[in-house]
């Protein structure tokens, strides 16, 4: 009889596409909105973090049962589920938002370099476009995998920098645990944009695909010996993304406080790119922590953009059922691997048009928040369906979380138009 794991050396076995995932979710993207979330607002937002854990859990969960169970992509469950114009133009949507935010993550992580290098910040963006696809294309799955997995540490820079600012934790811990609603359109189009980046459409076709890469890793390279899952592997991916999915969110909270305790609490309230936003901090907090959050820019740059590509052309190699996947050749995946190149190269020609990075990645966040919600609607009609999930469909609870999340966001998004 096989000796069970370790608690603990069990629960670091099972992390994998979960944590992958929730530190993509923390993309320059993401730490734009979030600064300007508290650049602007001060901590009025922080109770979004704690609301949005356990709805992203929860959402991107269901996505990993998806895959587990049925062995699919998520845009080729969808595929057999709704008419293919409809799905078309939802991937297309895809593509477009990822490209525009891969063209402002390579923007902030050129700022990013250039302050701690000095150099002009526009040698890097083509640079850093080329490793990441080179990277992308040479790399086994199991490789990209495990280099995802070791930059999500760079994380734990922002949460330093915030614990050096020596915050009022009685105020922190009021706007923690006592939610406000926004008055103004700026407040509602600023939750939208929350919701949207960490609820982000990218991440719903990035987990579910990177389950079926899990299960091709270790041998089921058919549908076949892909379709359903034992108790034990889906107990271990709730570990997973529950364990990435707050750690995401410890992140968008200490960002949103960084930048409350120093940007607008001395009046900063409007930046206009990442480069400019740690500029502020250093007179604020201090060199250390002004090239902490310049460093996390950095790294998370290079987690997310493989992520953003990626998750477009799994999307739409589904859609128009062509060869996938990390671990293909390049002559033998073609289509798929020139979505990565081409998402990739348009957002490195966006950037040479000058593209102000910052209300890039915020609208592109207010975008996702109003794309969301259908997507949501679309992933509970499949991830209730029986027939579809072999018999394992996700439990009522699941299913009711998801349906709120859906409806908050959607209520978000008409507060914002109705403002």
């Amino acid at each position: 009889m096989a000796k069970a794991k370790h608690p603990v050396r069990r629960f670091f076995a099972a992390l994998g596409p979960g944590v992958v995932t929730g530190a993509a979710d923390d993309d320059p993207s993401g730490i734009a909105t979030y600064s300007i979330a508290g650049a602007q607002f001060g901590t009025a937002f922080l109770w979004t973090a704690l609301l949005t854990w356990p709805l992203m859990a929860v959402v991107q969960m269901m996505c990993a049962r998806i895959g587990m169970v049925t062995g699919k992509g998520l845009a080729h469950v969808l595929r057999d589920r709704f008419p293919r114009w409809l799905l078309i133009l939802v991937v297309l949507s895809l593509l477009a938002a990822n490209s525009l935010n891969v063209a402002a993550d390579l923007a902030g992580m050129a700022d990013a370099a250039g302050m701690l290098t000095g150099l002009s910040s526009h040698y890097f963006v083509t640079l850093f476009a080329i490793l990441i696809v080179v990277a992308t294309i040479a790399l086994p799955y199991r490789g990209i995998a495990n280099v995802l997995k070791w930059l999500a540490l760079v994380l734990c820079a922002y949460v330093v920098t915030a614990l050096l600012l020596r915050p009022d934790w009685g105020k922190v811990l009021h706007d923690t645990f006592t939610p406000s609603l926004p008055r103004t359109k700026e407040g509602w189009s600023t939750l939208v944009a929350l919701l949207g980046t960490t609820i982000s459409p990218y991440l719903f076709f990035w987990q579910t695909s990177q389950e079926v890469e899990e299960e091709k890793s270790i041998g089921r390279t058919t549908l076949v010996r892909r379709e359903g899952a034992t108790p034990g592997e889906l107990q271990d991916r709730v570990f997973d993304v529950g364990f990435g999915t707050f750690s995401s969110n410890v992140v968008m909270f200490f960002v949103i406080l960084t930048t409350a305790l120093t940007l607008h609490a001395h009046g900063l309230t409007q930046i206009q790119s990442s480069s400019e936003a740690a500029s502020a901090l250093r007179p604020l907090a201090g060199d250390f922590a002004a090239s902490l959050y310049t460093i996390g820019i950095f790294g998370v740059g290079f987690l997310a953009i493989p992520t953003l590509s990626g998750s477009a052309a799994y999307a739409v190699a589904d859609t128009f059922r062509w060869r996938q996947g990390l671990d293909q050749k390049l002559w033998r995946a073609r289509g798929f691997y020139s979505i990565v190149i081409l998402s990739t190269a348009a957002g490195v020609v966006l950037d040479f048009f000058k593209v102000n990075a910052i209300r890039i990645l915020f609208w592109s966040a207010i975008i996702n928040g109003l794309l969301a919600p259908f997507l949501l609607v679309g992933i509970l009609i499949v991830a209730t369906d029986s027939v579809t999930m072999l018999g394992q469909p996700s439990s009522k609870l699941a299913q009711g979380l998801v349906g709120l999340t859906a409806l908050l966001m959607f209520a978000a998004a008409v507060g914002m138009l109705v403002f």
